[in-house]
């Protein structure tokens, strides 16, 4: 398992690769099945706004919280939202590109700041976080033990992580990944969570609150190879989307049958 050394080092490389976007053919096809075919699920679905409004839902009254927004890049769907809305906010990326961006976009707020630094670095000081939000982010960490060691400490007691990361639980997206890998340009770092690394989260954690998605709904995609009207097919891909959302936050079962998971996780 890699060290904490280790993965500063690979850090390097995936900052590099986020300033550059040098992405090979293989990868460019994934990103763009995954932009263009799940994203529209996901958002014709609904799912894509349910997963935001929840995670507001999550983060509750901001106005006396400190909130680390990881990960962020030039920033998320919620970013500003929180910087406007939160006692102090702190956006983290590797990429020095991405946050010079949301620094501009920050200038008018006083109590918000970005800075490019590794999450895992001495040079990340900053402590005392009473959210970590952290959106398709978590599973670019190989070594869960030492990320979730490094959260808590930059928790205060009872703070909250908001996380949503990709599942590689059901069997059909092993096979399909295992068969990409080989290809993929950003494999160093990325660790889709097995069944092991939710449960890691899970005995670390009290995950108060979980969501599954694309579970069923994942064959919302091979609708669009049948006879049915769009309106059809919408009407099913939302059925099957709110019943993933049910199920997945009380069955594991149904969770690991999901490609995506999105947690509220508190640090006792």
């Amino acid at each position: 398992m890699k060290t904490t050394q280790d993965i500063l080092e690979t850090n390097k490389k995936q900052k590099e690769f986020y300033n550059t976007k040098n992405k090979n053919l293989a990868t460019r096809i994934w990103s763009n099945l995954r932009e263009k075919t799940l994203k529209s699920i996901r958002r014709e679905t609904g799912m894509l706004q349910q997963s935001y409004d929840l995670h507001k839902e999550w983060f509750g009254d901001l106005r006396d919280k400190k909130v680390l927004d990881l990960g962020c890049f030039s920033g998320n769907n919620l970013s500003m939202y929180l910087a406007e809305n939160a006692k102090a906010y702190v956006g983290l990326d590797l990429s020095d590109l991405a946050i010079a961006r949301l620094n501009k976009r920050l200038e008018s707020i006083p109590t918000a700041k970005a800075i490019a630094a590794d999450f895992l670095s001495e040079d990340f000081d900053e402590s005392g976080f009473d959210i970590i939000y952290a959106y398709g982010v978590l599973h670019h960490f190989e070594n869960v033990d030492v990320l979730i060691a490094r959260l808590k400490e930059k928790l205060k007691s009872g703070g909250i992580v908001v996380s949503y990361d990709p599942l590689e639980t059901s069997l059909p997206l092993k096979i399909i990944r295992s068969v990409y890998r080989p290809f993929q340009s950003d494999a160093a770092w990325e660790w889709p969570f097995t069944k092991k690394t939710y449960f890691k989260f899970d005995n670390a954690f009290i995950i108060e609150e979980r969501r599954g998605l694309l579970g069923k709904a994942k064959w919302v995609f091979a609708l669009y190879f049948l006879p049915l009207n769009s309106s059809k097919k919408q009407s099913l891909g939302k059925k099957w989307h709110e019943e993933d959302w049910e199920k997945s936050a009380t069955s594991d079962k149904h969770l690991f049958n999901c490609m995506h998971v999105t947690m509220k996780m508190r640090k006792g």
